[in-house]
């Protein structure tokens, strides 16, 4: 309403300003007046121009007069603008500010949900650490109960020990008698030994567990044929043990447990597969006494045919000289020892071997060795075919490595 007044005005004001210009220029030009000297033309069109200027300054004025923003627009634009781009400057930064305030906030939150876990966390170990307390303290109640219970125990096993240590004073003493009678029958033990061994030295044949006699009975048969084979076997027997005594045992044959030989009869008729049968020494045979023999029987087979690959061995030679040669055939030959029995052929009770190698092939095998420097690679083959009752006789081959 005071813009619509204002401009009603100045449009009043205008008109009757342009009104009064008029009347004034068409007086003085019909007065033809002149003004600083100009001509008559001339001054009617600076009072024209003059007109115009009092209403522009009028018009101005009165606006600036009646309007807070006229007078801002007119004479403070230029104050007006500053503090607008400061304001923009201070919006600016509020906002650079408040998204610094978000994100502070966000890592505060952040951070809250972090503790708030670590709080839960804390809690739960708080309680499991309660827990744990309540355990310790009712263990501690026991062990302080257990430990009453074991104070009063100490006290009756000290006197106890006391008793103890008077006891063993009496055994120590008794214990040195004990000694000393003990020394005085192991010597006169290893007397009667050392005796017995002069009086029977010469006498033994075959000792305790060796083999007189063994041989291999085909199964599957009639009981009477194996019984017939089995006194062959007896006989072979007899007639070794008197050929070790040096005299004719025709007279007296060897002893064997009736019911082990019947047991033996049965078992070997009703075996699907051929047997190995071993006549042994019962006890150590000696001129006069009977002789008392045990039965041992094995299943037969053939373990290794003949060229049949037993064992290889490789063997590092430093000197080459005699005795390490002669070393190294003896181990190798204890390998193949234990390959054999490992596979199924029996051993002789007493020595343990399974094998038969001539001397003459004994000492080729070293001399083949001698000299050799570096590794050498010794195998062992089956000579003929080989059951579980050997023995077994072998082939050595000697080959230089020439891998190393």
């Amino acid at each position: 309403m005071d813009g619509i007044l204002l401009i009603t005005v100045l449009v009043i004001a205008g008109g009757a300003i342009a009104f009064i210009g008029d009347r004034l220029g068409t007086k003085i030009g019909k007065k033809r007046l002149s003004i600083f000297g100009l001509r008559p033309r001339h001054t009617s069109i600076v009072i024209t121009i003059f007109t115009g200027v009092v209403i522009t300054a009028l018009t101005f004025g009165v606006m600036a007069a009646a309007s807070q923003n006229v007078r801002t627009a007119l004479f403070g634009m230029e104050q007006l603008n500053r503090s607008m781009r400061e304001t923009k400057q201070s919006l600016q930064n509020a906002e650079e500010a408040l998204l610094t305030a978000k994100s502070e906030q966000e890592k505060t939150d952040a951070a809250l949900q972090q503790s708030k876990a670590d709080i839960d966390k804390l809690n739960q170990q708080q309680q499991e650490l309660q827990a744990e307390s309540a355990r310790l303290q009712a263990g501690n109640e026991a062990l302080l109960a257990d430990n009453s219970e074991l104070s009063a125990r100490n006290g009756e096993l000290s006197s106890r020990n006391e008793e103890l240590a008077g006891r063993n004073s009496d055994l120590t003493a008794k214990n040195e008698n004990l000694t000393a009678d003990n020394k005085a029958l192991e010597e006169r033990s290893n007397k009667l030994r050392d005796g017995l061994i002069t009086m029977r030295e010469g006498d033994i044949a075959f000792r305790a567990g060796e083999i007189i006699a063994s041989g291999v009975i085909r199964g599957n048969r009639p009981q009477e044929e194996v019984a017939a084979d089995l006194a062959s076997l007896a006989a072979l027997a007899n007639r070794n043990v008197s050929t070790r005594f040096g005299q004719d045992r025709s007279d007296q044959d060897i002893w064997i447990y009736r019911p082990e030989h019947d047991a033996a009869v049965e078992t070997i008729a009703k075996s699907p597969q051929d047997m190995v049968v071993r006549i042994v020494a019962a006890g150590n045979l000696v001129r006069g006494e009977d002789v008392r023999t045990n039965l041992e029987l094995y299943p037969n087979s053939i373990i290794f045919r003949n060229n049949e690959f037993i064992i290889a061995r490789p063997y590092e030679f430093e000197t080459g000289d005699d005795s390490e040669a002669e070393e190294t055939v003896m181990n190798f030959l204890k390998d193949v020892n234990f390959a054999a029995t490992t596979k199924g052929i029996l051993p002789d009770p007493l020595r343990g071997t399974v094998g038969v190698m001539e001397g003459a092939q004994f000492y080729d095998v070293v001399a083949k060795l001698k000299g050799q420097r570096g590794r050498v690679i010794l195998s062992a083959y089956a000579n003929g075919d080989t059951d579980a009752s050997g023995p077994l006789r072998l082939k050595i081959n000697v080959e230089k490595n020439v891998t190393q």
